[in-house]
């Protein structure tokens, strides 16, 4: 398993990280089956959230067995002191560990989130706290989005986060207005050595209305292999990631896992031809309004 280091925290994590975001719609013996998956194929980077249902409860039984052995991150969405300081120690008992390696605050893709998160009172104050308790030993900063990379700018100048994550695929890189805040993104990211990590790396298009949905994500990924080694090589040859996370579904990990262990096996002009012939491909974000 490909690992890098994840920014200045050192650390050696798989460059893809256990998405677990509908982990909570599967059965405990499913979740098991699929962690114990990851675990086997060297996938030490496990990334979750408050806000995943009972994704938390799901991790708990074996992360908390092999806690010292992995990397886990997990994200409260709560915008006050108080609120996210609750849900941490909720997160921490939901996951029977007495730590996490990676705070972050959650879904936070506009200037008028970040503004809520970094105001006093704010959430940023509690994980300010709980690095200090040493149940948080770093601090990030996620969001969805369009305005995800001026957001997360914006934040890197108000706030020496550890981590950032937000969207990169081959089609919202095409959009000139995201790839020009993006790479002004990992430019400030790489100049504090800010670990960037992605999601939605192999999302397709927002579900059609009549679309039978075949897998748990919130948009249709893509499901042929060829297409997700396409996807993978993308982002992992972009420079300055340190990783991205998996599309939620289950279903979903052996294939991303897989590519991810033949990396280099796709070079970028068959990935370029692969990702731009590519009928339907769309942002799942909606129509893109100006990034500036």
């Amino acid at each position: 398993m490909l690992k890098r280091k994840i920014g200045r925290l050192g650390y050696e994590g798989s460059v893809v990280m256990f998405g677990a975001a509908s982990l909570g719609d599967v059965t405990q013996d499913e979740a098991d089956q699929s962690i114990s998956f990851a675990l086997n194929h060297g996938v030490n980077h496990f990334d979750t959230a408050a806000d995943y249902g009972d994704a938390e409860v799901r991790l708990g039984p074996i992360i908390s067995e092999v806690r010292n052995e992995i990397f886990l991150a997990t994200k409260t969405g709560q915008r006050t002191k108080e609120k996210a300081k609750a849900e941490i120690y909720r997160s921490l008992e939901r996951m029977k560990v007495d730590s996490v390696d990676l705070l972050q605050l959650h879904a936070v893709g506009t200037i008028e989130e970040l503004d809520k998160c970094t105001a006093k009172g704010g959430a940023l104050e509690a994980a300010l706290e709980a690095k200090e308790e040493g149940i948080v030993k770093a601090i990030g900063i996620t969001g969805h989005g369009h305005q995800a990379p001026v957001t997360h700018l914006e934040a890197l100048k108000r706030f020496s986060f550890d981590t950032v994550l937000l969207p990169l695929n081959y089609y919202m890189y095409s959009l000139p207005d995201y790839r020009a805040a993006f790479d002004e993104l990992m430019a400030e990211a790489n100049s504090q050595n800010v670990a960037v990590r992605v999601i939605k790396a192999i999302a397709k298009a927002p579900w059609g209305e009549q679309q039978e949905r075949n897998y748990a994500t919130w948009y249709e990924p893509f499901d042929q292999q060829e297409v997700i080694d396409a996807c993978v090589h993308f982002v992992l040859s972009f420079p300055g990631i340190a990783g991205f996370a998996s599309a939620g579904d289950i279903h979903l990990f052996p294939k991303i896992v897989d590519a991810v262990e033949r990396y280099g096996s796709v070079n970028n002009e068959e990935a370029e031809r692969i990702l731009s012939s590519i009928s339907g491909y769309t942002t799942i974000f909606g129509s893109p309004t100006s990034i500036a």
